[in-house]
């Protein structure tokens, strides 16, 4: 008989008894904060490698531009690409379910589970591309404005997808966020490109926000799909949803490469990359783990707590990644980065201020019985 960690759609812990196919609500309170502690733990992990692919991420991308990378379709597939890496994790743990578990225990997902990952893998790979043309024309002040209202989308689409219920401090924290990250993009030299004419200004606009606004209807549809696509579902199950979403969106961008013929001009870009060919090699491969780790982070974080964490948190790093920048590219750091950076803090503050108290009232409720 193997215990599972589950997640419901409150982010509630279950547990799943797979001997007996049923979940079982009265099990031992030890055993109940084992599972708690661990599901804690994760939540943790979860957020430290969101964490680092966030921040690492854009500036590996800036990297590949600064020193004469000029493919968006190279750009969007590095966003994705790093998927085989889950191999390793999912190796391990099936090793463990074959230890602890008898024949009869299934570790792989359904067929239904893994189409709902290629649909929005599909979407990813859309959603990255989109990001990247928009980036291509625009300045990085409009960039980060239109991207910070990815928030805004993931609270809108999270109220009618995953039904969720917002308090004052959620609202607020999400007043907060998008005030913060509006303020950073606000704040920075508007001045368009060189050589970017009107056209292209406009287009890269509307991608970039097109490009938030889809990002924000997959966050609660992945949460969705983990809450009623899924059965029983363990954080092995996450992973394996996210190889299928990773496969499914280096497709879609693959394809865009072939089509552009970017596979043959990587070959000249490497030649002439100011940092040397091997090391051109080594910033592609580093970018594709980096943005992997993003995918890996929010999707975990989606299956510890909610769609909505999920933006709020990845919301948060946006002036983080700010930060990042000035110390690695010497960036000049503004009052209004500093203000951003206060107000994304405080927001941050607020939503977990908001889930305790939550989290304490529905315990009060289920010791007195309500």
């Amino acid at each position: 008989m193997s215990m599972n960690i589950e997640g419901t759609g409150n982010g509630s812990v279950v547990f799943s008894d797979s001997t007996y196919g049923h979940q079982r609500s009265s099990l031992p309170l030890k055993l109940k904060l084992k599972s708690l502690i661990a599901k804690q733990w994760l939540l943790l992990v979860n957020s430290v490698v969101l964490a680092i692919g966030v921040v690492s991420g854009p500036l590996l991308i800036r990297l590949y531009f600064l020193h004469g990378g000029n493919r968006k379709w190279i750009s969007a597939w590095l966003q994705s690409s790093g998927f085989p890496i889950l191999v390793i994790p999912i190796s391990v743990l099936y090793l463990s379910h074959r230890r602890r578990s008898s024949s009869s225990d299934k570790f792989f997902i359904s067929p239904k589970f893994s189409l709902s990952g290629i649909v929005l893998g599909l979407l990813s790979g859309a959603d990255n591309f989109m990001y990247a043309l928009g980036l291509s024309f625009l300045p990085v002040s409009t960039s980060t404005l239109l991207v910070s209202t990815n928030l805004a989308f993931t609270a809108f689409f999270a109220l009618f997808i995953a039904r969720h219920r917002f308090t004052p401090y959620s609202l607020n924290a999400v007043l907060l966020m998008t005030l913060g990250s509006a303020l950073l993009g606000i704040g920075q030299n508007n001045d368009r490109p060189v050589g970017v004419t009107d056209e292209q200004y406009s287009l890269g606009f509307i991608f970039t926000l097109g490009a938030a606004a889809l990002l924000g209807f997959m966050y609660p549809c992945t949460e969705v799909a983990f809450t009623k696509v899924a059965n029983n579902i363990t954080y092995s199950s996450v992973l394996q949803f996210q190889f299928c979403n990773g496969f499914a969106a280096t497709f879609f961008c693959t394809v865009g490469m072939i089509i552009n013929k970017d596979f043959l001009a990587m070959t000249r870009e490497a030649r002439e990359f100011g940092l040397g060919e091997s090391e051109y090699y080594l910033v592609l491969t580093s970018t594709a783990v980096a943005w992997q780790m993003s995918c890996i982070g929010t999707v975990g974080l989606i299956f510890c707590a909610s769609s909505v964490f999920t933006g709020v948190f990845a919301a948060t790093l946006l002036p983080m990644t700010t930060v990042a920048a000035v110390v690695v590219y010497h960036e000049k750091f503004s009052g209004e980065k500093g203000i951003s950076l206060a107000l994304c803090v405080w927001s941050f503050a607020s939503y977990l201020y908001g889930s305790y108290r939550d989290s304490r009232k529905q315990s009060t409720e289920t010791q007195i019985g309500v």
